[in-house]
Protein backbone atom coordinates (compact mmCIF):
# COMPACT_ATOMS: atom_id res chain seq x y z
CA UNK A 1 0.00 0.00 0.00
CA UNK A 2 0.92 3.68 -0.71
CA UNK A 3 0.68 5.32 2.56
CA UNK A 4 0.71 9.25 3.47
CA UNK A 5 1.21 10.98 7.05
CA UNK A 6 0.53 13.98 6.88
CA UNK A 7 2.61 16.17 9.59
CA UNK A 8 4.43 18.98 10.10
CA UNK A 9 7.36 16.86 12.12
CA UNK A 10 8.96 14.55 10.22
CA UNK A 11 11.41 13.95 12.67
CA UNK A 12 9.44 13.78 16.10
CA UNK A 13 9.02 10.53 17.86
CA UNK A 14 5.31 9.67 16.48
CA UNK A 15 5.96 10.33 12.66
CA UNK A 16 9.31 8.11 12.76
CA UNK A 17 7.64 5.32 14.56
CA UNK A 18 4.75 5.06 11.89
CA UNK A 19 7.24 4.85 8.93
CA UNK A 20 9.11 2.82 10.75
CA UNK A 21 5.97 0.55 11.52
CA UNK A 22 5.01 1.03 7.58
CA UNK A 23 7.92 -0.25 5.83
CA UNK A 24 8.44 -3.25 8.47
CA UNK A 25 5.22 -4.17 6.86
CA UNK A 26 6.15 -3.99 3.23
CA UNK A 27 4.58 -0.22 2.63
CA UNK A 28 5.35 2.82 0.47
CA UNK A 29 4.86 5.42 3.03
CA UNK A 30 5.83 9.26 2.55
CA UNK A 31 5.55 12.48 5.26
CA UNK A 32 3.70 15.04 4.04
CA UNK A 33 4.08 18.55 4.89
CA UNK A 34 0.24 19.52 5.38
CA UNK A 35 0.89 22.90 5.01
CA UNK A 36 2.50 22.55 1.10
CA UNK A 37 -0.47 20.44 0.30
CA UNK A 38 -2.44 22.91 -2.02
CA UNK A 39 -5.81 22.11 -3.62
CA UNK A 40 -7.27 22.02 -7.08
CA UNK A 41 -11.05 22.05 -6.33
CA UNK A 42 -13.06 20.88 -9.44
CA UNK A 43 -15.94 19.21 -10.17
CA UNK A 44 -14.78 16.92 -12.36
CA UNK A 45 -11.41 15.58 -10.71
CA UNK A 46 -10.10 17.34 -7.82
CA UNK A 47 -6.69 16.80 -7.26
CA UNK A 48 -4.16 17.41 -4.71
CA UNK A 49 -0.33 19.33 -5.01
CA UNK A 50 3.16 18.88 -3.00
CA UNK A 51 5.59 21.03 -3.70
CA UNK A 52 5.08 21.69 -7.76
CA UNK A 53 4.34 17.55 -7.81
CA UNK A 54 0.60 15.83 -8.31
CA UNK A 55 -0.09 13.46 -5.26
CA UNK A 56 -1.69 10.43 -6.79
CA UNK A 57 -2.28 6.86 -5.86
CA UNK A 58 -2.30 6.97 -2.19
CA UNK A 59 -4.33 4.22 -0.75
CA UNK A 60 -4.07 5.65 3.12
CA UNK A 61 -3.33 9.26 4.80
CA UNK A 62 -2.77 9.33 8.50
CA UNK A 63 -3.00 12.87 9.41
CA UNK A 64 -1.42 14.51 12.43
CA UNK A 65 -2.76 17.39 12.61
CA UNK A 66 -1.52 20.53 14.39
CA UNK A 67 -4.68 22.19 16.76
CA UNK A 68 -2.61 25.56 15.35
CA UNK A 69 -3.82 24.21 11.59
CA UNK A 70 -6.96 22.46 12.21
CA UNK A 71 -8.71 24.59 9.59
CA UNK A 72 -6.24 24.37 6.54
CA UNK A 73 -5.69 20.57 7.71
CA UNK A 74 -9.50 19.54 7.95
CA UNK A 75 -9.27 21.29 4.73
CA UNK A 76 -6.65 19.12 2.90
CA UNK A 77 -7.92 15.67 4.60
CA UNK A 78 -11.18 16.73 3.02
CA UNK A 79 -9.88 16.86 -0.20
CA UNK A 80 -8.06 13.80 0.22
CA UNK A 81 -11.12 12.07 1.06
CA UNK A 82 -13.20 13.71 -2.09
CA UNK A 83 -10.61 12.08 -3.66
CA UNK A 84 -11.50 8.41 -2.65
CA UNK A 85 -8.60 8.50 -0.43
CA UNK A 86 -8.89 6.12 2.96
CA UNK A 87 -8.02 8.89 6.01
CA UNK A 88 -7.60 7.01 9.75
CA UNK A 89 -9.17 9.91 11.47
CA UNK A 90 -12.06 11.46 8.91
CA UNK A 91 -11.66 15.44 8.72
CA UNK A 92 -15.17 15.98 10.03
CA UNK A 93 -13.92 13.74 13.18
CA UNK A 94 -11.25 15.72 13.38
CA UNK A 95 -12.57 19.29 13.38
CA UNK A 96 -15.18 17.64 16.24
CA UNK A 97 -13.09 16.63 18.35
CA UNK A 98 -10.50 20.11 18.37
CA UNK A 99 -13.79 22.17 19.62
CA UNK A 100 -13.90 21.60 22.97
CA UNK A 101 -17.40 22.71 23.30
CA UNK A 102 -18.89 20.77 20.69
CA UNK A 103 -17.17 17.76 21.80
CA UNK A 104 -18.33 18.03 25.71
CA UNK A 105 -22.32 18.40 24.15
CA UNK A 106 -22.06 15.85 21.86
CA UNK A 107 -20.57 13.16 24.49
CA UNK A 108 -23.29 14.56 26.49
CA UNK A 109 -26.06 13.73 24.88
CA UNK A 110 -25.04 10.11 24.31
CA UNK A 111 -24.83 10.54 28.33
CA UNK A 112 -20.82 9.58 28.74
CA UNK A 113 -19.72 11.00 32.12
CA UNK A 114 -18.40 14.14 32.36
CA UNK A 115 -17.15 17.00 34.62
CA UNK A 116 -19.69 19.29 35.19
CA UNK A 117 -19.04 21.75 32.73
CA UNK A 118 -20.04 25.56 32.01
CA UNK A 119 -20.07 28.19 29.65
CA UNK A 120 -21.19 31.45 29.45
CA UNK A 121 -20.22 34.77 27.58
CA UNK A 122 -21.82 37.73 29.84
CA UNK A 123 -19.47 38.89 33.12
CA UNK A 124 -22.93 39.47 34.90
CA UNK A 125 -23.74 35.37 34.14
CA UNK A 126 -20.24 34.67 36.41
CA UNK A 127 -21.60 34.00 39.84
CA UNK A 128 -23.99 32.04 38.89
CA UNK A 129 -21.63 29.68 36.47
CA UNK A 130 -19.57 28.94 39.44
CA UNK A 131 -21.95 28.06 41.65
CA UNK A 132 -23.42 25.84 38.35
CA UNK A 133 -20.27 23.47 38.72
CA UNK A 134 -20.35 23.52 42.51
CA UNK A 135 -18.23 26.25 43.76
CA UNK A 136 -14.16 26.66 43.92
CA UNK A 137 -11.74 24.80 43.19
CA UNK A 138 -13.14 25.17 39.50
CA UNK A 139 -10.61 24.48 36.58
CA UNK A 140 -11.03 27.55 34.18
CA UNK A 141 -9.86 26.42 30.21
CA UNK A 142 -9.29 27.93 27.22
CA UNK A 143 -11.18 26.56 24.06
CA UNK A 144 -8.45 26.56 22.48
CA UNK A 145 -5.79 25.51 24.73
CA UNK A 146 -3.71 21.87 24.01
CA UNK A 147 -1.59 20.41 25.92
CA UNK A 148 -2.43 21.95 29.23
CA UNK A 149 -1.52 25.69 28.13
CA UNK A 150 -4.63 27.98 28.91
CA UNK A 151 -5.65 25.68 32.02
CA UNK A 152 -5.92 27.40 35.54
CA UNK A 153 -7.30 26.27 38.55
CA UNK A 154 -9.03 28.53 41.09
CA UNK A 155 -9.27 27.60 44.24
CA UNK A 156 -10.96 30.31 45.71
CA UNK A 157 -14.34 32.17 44.41
CA UNK A 158 -12.76 35.82 44.68
CA UNK A 159 -9.61 33.91 42.36
CA UNK A 160 -12.28 32.16 40.35
CA UNK A 161 -13.94 35.30 39.34
CA UNK A 162 -10.74 37.36 38.87
CA UNK A 163 -9.54 34.97 36.28
CA UNK A 164 -12.95 34.62 34.18
CA UNK A 165 -13.17 38.30 34.08
CA UNK A 166 -9.66 38.28 32.87
CA UNK A 167 -9.81 35.73 29.83
CA UNK A 168 -13.74 37.41 28.98
CA UNK A 169 -11.77 40.87 28.96
CA UNK A 170 -9.49 39.34 26.30
CA UNK A 171 -12.43 38.09 23.79
CA UNK A 172 -11.58 34.52 24.27
CA UNK A 173 -14.00 31.66 24.94
CA UNK A 174 -13.60 29.55 27.65
CA UNK A 175 -15.17 26.61 29.71
CA UNK A 176 -15.38 26.54 33.66
CA UNK A 177 -15.41 22.87 35.04
CA UNK A 178 -15.59 21.29 38.39
CA UNK A 179 -12.64 20.34 40.19
CA UNK A 180 -12.30 16.14 40.54
CA UNK A 181 -10.56 16.44 43.94
CA UNK A 182 -10.61 12.55 44.01
CA UNK A 183 -8.03 12.13 40.94
CA UNK A 184 -5.21 13.86 42.67
CA UNK A 185 -3.68 15.54 39.75
CA UNK A 186 -3.59 12.06 37.32
CA UNK A 187 -5.70 11.19 34.66
CA UNK A 188 -6.09 8.25 32.80
CA UNK A 189 -5.27 7.98 28.75
CA UNK A 190 -6.97 5.21 26.69
CA UNK A 191 -5.93 4.74 23.27
CA UNK A 192 -8.11 3.81 20.91
CA UNK A 193 -7.37 1.70 17.56
CA UNK A 194 -11.22 0.81 15.83
CA UNK A 195 -13.38 -0.55 18.00
CA UNK A 196 -11.15 -1.41 21.26
CA UNK A 197 -8.72 0.02 23.77
CA UNK A 198 -4.70 -0.99 22.68
CA UNK A 199 -3.21 0.67 25.58
CA UNK A 200 -3.44 2.67 28.80
CA UNK A 201 -1.92 4.60 30.77
CA UNK A 202 -2.50 6.54 34.24
CA UNK A 203 -0.44 10.34 33.92
CA UNK A 204 0.27 11.57 37.42
CA UNK A 205 1.23 15.32 37.42
CA UNK A 206 4.46 16.59 39.20
CA UNK A 207 4.56 17.94 42.97
CA UNK A 208 2.39 21.23 43.05
CA UNK A 209 0.75 20.42 39.52
CA UNK A 210 -2.83 19.60 38.86
CA UNK A 211 -1.84 19.44 35.07
CA UNK A 212 -1.13 15.74 34.34
CA UNK A 213 -0.15 16.43 30.45
CA UNK A 214 3.53 14.53 29.77
CA UNK A 215 4.41 18.04 28.12
CA UNK A 216 4.60 20.00 31.66
CA UNK A 217 6.33 17.11 33.62
CA UNK A 218 3.78 14.24 34.37
CA UNK A 219 4.58 11.49 34.92
CA UNK A 220 3.24 7.73 32.98
CA UNK A 221 2.90 4.35 34.43
CA UNK A 222 0.89 1.59 32.51
CA UNK A 223 -2.21 0.82 34.18
CA UNK A 224 -5.34 -1.63 34.10
CA UNK A 225 -8.67 -0.10 33.49
CA UNK A 226 -12.20 -1.43 34.35
CA UNK A 227 -14.42 -2.82 31.69
CA UNK A 228 -16.76 0.35 32.33
CA UNK A 229 -13.64 2.34 31.42
CA UNK A 230 -12.98 0.90 28.75
CA UNK A 231 -16.32 0.88 27.81
CA UNK A 232 -16.13 4.57 27.91
CA UNK A 233 -13.34 5.33 25.93
CA UNK A 234 -14.42 3.45 22.91
CA UNK A 235 -17.93 4.87 23.16
CA UNK A 236 -16.64 8.36 23.35
CA UNK A 237 -14.03 7.71 20.00
CA UNK A 238 -17.11 6.51 18.26
CA UNK A 239 -19.04 9.38 19.27
CA UNK A 240 -16.51 11.99 17.54
CA UNK A 241 -16.16 9.42 15.04
CA UNK A 242 -12.71 8.64 15.56
CA UNK A 243 -10.61 5.45 14.45
CA UNK A 244 -7.59 6.54 16.57
CA UNK A 245 -7.91 8.49 19.46
CA UNK A 246 -6.27 9.08 22.88
CA UNK A 247 -8.92 9.60 25.05
CA UNK A 248 -8.72 11.16 28.67
CA UNK A 249 -10.47 9.93 31.31
CA UNK A 250 -10.81 11.38 35.43
CA UNK A 251 -11.97 8.32 38.08
CA UNK A 252 -14.18 9.77 39.89
CA UNK A 253 -16.30 9.08 42.78
CA UNK A 254 -19.05 8.60 40.33
CA UNK A 255 -17.02 6.53 37.89
CA UNK A 256 -14.98 7.63 34.76
CA UNK A 257 -15.22 11.29 33.23
CA UNK A 258 -14.14 12.06 29.98
CA UNK A 259 -12.33 15.30 29.98
CA UNK A 260 -11.02 14.96 26.41
CA UNK A 261 -10.93 13.22 22.94
CA UNK A 262 -7.52 13.72 21.20
CA UNK A 263 -7.33 13.08 17.39
CA UNK A 264 -3.66 13.14 17.38
CA UNK A 265 -2.52 11.06 20.49
CA UNK A 266 1.37 11.03 20.54
CA UNK A 267 3.22 7.41 20.51
CA UNK A 268 5.95 8.18 22.70
CA UNK A 269 4.71 8.10 26.27
CA UNK A 270 1.78 5.28 25.19
CA UNK A 271 4.38 2.70 24.08
CA UNK A 272 7.13 3.67 26.57
CA UNK A 273 4.92 2.81 29.50
CA UNK A 274 3.01 0.18 28.16
CA UNK A 275 6.02 -1.27 25.70
CA UNK A 276 3.48 -1.95 23.03
CA UNK A 277 3.51 -1.37 19.11
CA UNK A 278 1.25 1.10 18.68
CA UNK A 279 2.25 2.71 15.54
CA UNK A 280 2.14 -1.18 14.10
CA UNK A 281 -1.63 -1.62 15.13
CA UNK A 282 -2.45 1.28 13.58
CA UNK A 283 -0.70 0.22 10.39
CA UNK A 284 -2.74 -3.20 10.78
CA UNK A 285 -5.91 -1.00 10.78
CA UNK A 286 -5.21 0.31 7.68
CA UNK A 287 -4.60 -3.15 6.01
CA UNK A 288 -7.73 -4.46 7.15
CA UNK A 289 -9.75 -1.03 6.59
CA UNK A 290 -8.62 0.95 3.94
CA UNK A 291 -10.97 0.79 0.76
CA UNK A 292 -10.94 3.63 -2.04
CA UNK A 293 -13.83 5.58 -1.43
CA UNK A 294 -14.29 4.31 2.18
CA UNK A 295 -15.50 7.40 3.98
CA UNK A 296 -18.44 8.19 5.60
CA UNK A 297 -17.71 12.29 5.02
CA UNK A 298 -17.19 12.22 1.43
CA UNK A 299 -17.83 15.27 -0.27
CA UNK A 300 -19.23 16.76 3.82
CA UNK A 301 -18.21 19.59 4.75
Amino acid sequence: MKIGILSQEPKCYSTTHLVEAAKERGHDVNVIDTLRCYMNITSAKPSMHYKGELLYDYDAIIPRIGSSITFYGTSVVRHFEMMGVFSVNESVSISRSRDKLRSLQLLSRKGIGLPVTGFARSPDDIDDLITMVGGPPVVIKLLEGTQGIGVVLAETKGAAESVIEAFMGLNVNILIQEFIREAAGSDVRCFVVGDRVVGAMKRQAKEGEFRSNLHRGGEAVPTKITPLERRTAVQAAKIMGLNIAGVDILRSSRGPLVMEVNSSPGLKGIEAATGKNIAGMIIEFIEKNARPNKTKTRGKG
